[in-house]
């Protein structure tokens, strides 16, 4: 079947794979620690600033630490994650030159698409984190609805549906300390990977 033909027939209500039929996909070829870039310094957001902006979109998402007492408010996002289809770059927001160009970034217009999934909370927080109205954010489970599926896509229903594979997430690393200064390995790849996955669903939808 030719995914990219059905998703376009906005006539045809298509059924959202279920956990277990996406739990025997083959798994989704990740990005590795070599195509990932850790940005923690105002001198590493200039240089991934300068390779962003020649891209036309960019895999978008954030993490914040998560908060496990009632009524306790988040501080993040303390994580910016951004990518194209080659590399992705994990902007850490503690430092003030960093944050600035995340800011920036976000800020931009000039056609440039910010896709991603679940984006409605991250733009609150980034709104009132980094004070900037993200520009061209397109909500990917917004273009599977106009296509045709009833129910909420998320990454890992896209990513079963474009590719027929299964994208692997780790509940570890999920719920783990967005906010440490010395981010792990998994975390990297964690963050970086749901943008990545993002931008791969963004090309295949035919943008």
């Amino acid at each position: 079947m030719n995914t990219e033909i059905a998703l376009k027939n906005n006539n045809t209500h298509r059924a959202t794979p279920d956990k277990e039929a996406i739990a025997l996909l083959p798994v989704f070829e990740r990005l590795g620690l070599d195509r990932i870039t850790l940005v923690s310094t105002g001198a590493q957001a200039g240089k991934a600033y300068d390779q962003l902006v020649a891209a036309r979109a960019w895999g978008f998402d954030t993490e914040s630490k998560p908060t496990f007492k009632v009524g306790e408010q988040s501080d993040g996002p303390h994580i910016l994650q951004l990518s194209t289809a080659e590399r992705a770059w994990v902007f850490q927001l503690h430092e003030p030159e960093c944050r600035a160009v995340a800011a920036e970034l976000l800020a931009l217009g000039g056609g440039i698409a910010k896709a991603g999934f679940g984006l409605g909370d991250d733009r609150k927080r980034i709104i009132q984190k980094l004070g900037v109205e993200p520009q061209g954010i397109l909500e990917l489970n917004n273009v599977f609805h106009q296509r045709g599926y009833r129910k909420d896509m998320g990454v890992k229903g896209a990513v079963a549906v474009l590719f027929n594979q299964r994208f692997m997430k780790s509940k570890k690393a999920a719920t783990s300390n967005w906010a440490n200064a010395n981010l792990t390995e998994s975390q990297l790849v964690y963050a970086a990977n749901d943008a990545y996955a993002a931008i791969r669903v963004w090309e295949a939808l035919g943008f």
